[in-house]
C-alpha cells in the first residue's frame, strides 16, 4: 500500500489521474475510505446528530459508474447514507442536490476536461462548493489509515434516484426562459460528448429559438481530443459556426462545469469575455448589484466592465474553491475563472456551464440583439483583448530560481510596456501599461511552467509570452 499512496494528490479541484495507472480500484477504494473516515470524524467532533448525507454522482467516461457504485458501498459501510444519482449526471447537479437536500458533502466521480485516459474523484462541501484545501489535505493525511470497508447496497441504503430533473428544474427557474424561447435565434450547442448532452436543446424545446446539439452522445473516447471548451478542441463546432447558419455557438466540457462561446465565423470566444457580457446583463438589463470575483489569470476585460458599471472586483489565486470563499463573504454577482467555470449569484457556490450558456442567450433575447452585436458593441466601447496560455516543461530545479528573480530582479517592462505593478497571490504577475499582463505560474505536481499573457493585439500578446519563455530559459 506505501507504494500507492504517495501517488494521490488532490490539486485545485480534486484527485485526477490515468485510469489503470495511478486511478484504480484500490485507490479510489483508498480514497473513498479516507474520505469517510474524515466525514465521521468530523461529525463526531461536532456532536452531531443522525446520519451524515452524501451524494455521489458520476459522467460519461469509462467505468465511471462503476467507480461510483464501490464509493458508494464503501459509504454505506462506514455507516453513511449515500444518495446515488441513478444515470450519470452534471457536476452541478451533484451541487445542487447536496444543497437541496440538507446533505454533508457530495463526490462526482469525473475528470472535467481532461483526456479520457483520466477519472477523477471531486469533492463538494456541505454548501455544493469544491472541498476547501483544509479538507483534501485531511483526505489525504487519512489514506491508509483504515482499511477500507465495503458492504453490499441495501434497501433502504444508498437511495438510488434520478438527481437530474430537480437540478434541471432549478435552473430553468432562475431564468427569464419563456423570454429565451420565444426569441428567434439559431444556436448550436456542442457538449463534447460530455454530460451536457443535449440538455439546453431539451431545455429550450417547443418555442421559436432553434437549438442544435453537435457531440451530444456518450463517447468515452470524446472523440479522441480531451473534452475541454478550448478552441484547439472545437474543431466541428467552428468549422459549423464558420457557415454564418448560427447566431452563437456555445460548449460545455466533459462535466459540464464549464462555458466557451464560438461567434458567428468561428471564432473561439473565451470564458473571461462571456463572464464580462454576463455582468453587464446583470447590472444593466437585470439591474441586480454586486461585486464580482475573478482570478489571477482571467482578462482585463473584466476590470474595465467594472470600472465603467462602479462594481467592485475581487482577484483570486487560480481554483474555483477561492472564487467560493469571496462568494460567502462578499456580496456577488459573478465569479469566475479563465478556465470557462462561472458561478452567479442567487444560484450556487458551484461552476454551471449550462446556465451560463443560457444566460448569454437571455441577454440577446432581452437586448433584442445578435450575439454579434452585443460583442462589437463591447469591443467598441471596451477594446479588443488578446490572450495566450502556453504550459511549458520546466525542470523542478529551477523552479525556485526562476521566481526568486521574478521577485527581486524582473525587469521594469515587457515589450517596452512599463511593469505598474505586481500581483504575487499565485505566481508573478506583471501588469502592464493599458491593462496588458504577464503571467508566470508553476504546476504543483508537474514540472510544468505556466506563460500567461493578454494584450491589445494578437502579436504583443504573443510577443510578451516569447519574451516570458526566453527569460524563464536563460536562467539555466
Amino acid at each position: 500500500m506505501s507504494n500507492v499512496i504517495p501517488k494521490i494528490k488532490f490539486g485545485t479541484d480534486g484527485w485526477r489521474a490515468i485510469m489503470d495507472t495511478e486511478y484504480t480500484m484500490e485507490n479510489l477504494e483508498l480514497v473513498t475510505q479516507a474520505f469517510a473516515d474524515l466525514m465521521n470524524e468530523n461529525h463526531k467532533k461536532a456532536g452531531k446528530a443522525g446520519s451524515i448525507r452524501v451524494v455521489v454522482g458520476y459522467d460519461f467516461r469509462e467505468n465511471s459508474e462503476v467507480f461510483a457504485h464501490r464509493s458508494a458501498e464503501i459509504l454505506v459501510a462506514n455507516g453513511i447514507q449515500v444518495i446515488l444519482s441513478s444515470a450519470a449526471c452534471p457536476t452541478p447537479a451533484v451541487s445542487y442536490t447536496i444543497v437541496d437536500e440538507k446533505c454533508d458533502a457530495g463526490i462526482a466521480i469525473t475528470a472535467s476536461h481532461n483526456p479520457a485516459r483520466y477519472n477523477g474523484f471531486k469533492i463538494k462541501n456541505e454548501i455544493g462548493s469544491s472541498a476547501e484545501k483544509t479538507i483534501t489535505d485531511a483526505v489525504e493525511s487519512l489514506l491508509g489509515k483504515n482499511p477500507v470497508k465495503k458492504t453490499a447496497f441495501t434497501p433502504q441504503n444508498p437511495v438510488i434516484r434520478d438527481i437530474n430533473t430537480k437540478f434541471i428544474q432549478n435552473l430553468k427557474n432562475y431564468l427569464r426562459l419563456e423570454t429565451i424561447k420565444n426569441s428567434s435565434y439559431r444556436i448550436l450547442v456542442d457538449s463534447m460528448h460530455g454530460v451536457g448532452a443535449d440538455t439546453m436543446e431539451e431545455i429550450l424545446a417547443g418555442g421559436k429559438i432553434k437549438v442544435q446539439t453537435i457531440r451530444g452522445n456518450r463517447d468515452i473516447t470524446f472523440g479522441g481530443v480531451a473534452p475541454e471548451p478550448i478552441a484547439k478542441y472545437l474543431a466541428p463546432s467552428i468549422e459549423l459556426m464558420k457557415t454564418g447558419n448560427y447566431d452563437l455557438g456555445v460548449v460545455t466540457d466533459g462535466d459540464a462545469d464549464r462555458v466557451g462561446a464560438i461567434r458567428p465565423g468561428g471564432e473561439f470566444v473565451s470564458p473571461g469575455i462571456i463572464l464580462s457580457l454576463i455582468l453587464l446583463h446583470f447590472v444593466e438589463d437585470l439591474k441586480m448589484a454586486g461585486g464580482v470575483v475573478t482570478t489571477i489569470s482571467n482578462t482585463g476585460l473584466i476590470y474595465r466592465v467594472a470600472r465603467k458599471l462602479g462594481v467592485k472586483v475581487f482577484e483570486t489565486p487560480v481554483g474555483f474553491k477561492y472564487i467560493c470563499e469571496v462568494m460567502r463573504k462578499e456580496n456577488i454577482l459573478i465569479g469566475g475563472e479563465e478556465s470557462g467555470g462561472i458561478a452567479f449569484q442567487n444560484y450556487m457556490f458551484e461552476r454551471d456551464g449550462i446556465l451560463s450558456s443560457l444566460l448569454l442567450m437571455q441577454m440577446m433575447a432581452m437586448r433584442a440583439q445578435s450575439f454579434e452585436q452585443i460583442l462589437k458593441s463591447v469591443e467598441k466601447e471596451f477594446g479588443r483583448f488578446y490572450y495566450v496560455r502556453q504550459d511549458l516543461t520546466y525542470p523542478n530545479e529551477l523552479k525556485v530560481k526562476l521566481f526568486e528573480f521574478l521577485s527581486s530582479r524582473a525587469p521594469k517592462s515587457f515589450q517596452g510596456l512599463a511593469v505598474e505593478r505586481i500581483n504575487a497571490a499565485d505566481g508573478i504577475k506583471f501588469v502592464l501599461k493599458d491593462d496588458n499582463w504577464l503571467l508566470f505560474r508553476l504546476s504543483g505536481t508537474e514540472p510544468i511552467l505556466r506563460v500567461y499573457a493578454e494584450a491589445s493585439s494578437q502579436a504583443l500578446a504573443d510577443a510578451l509570452v516569447n519574451e516570458g519563455k526566453q527569460l524563464a530559459f536563460s536562467l539555466k
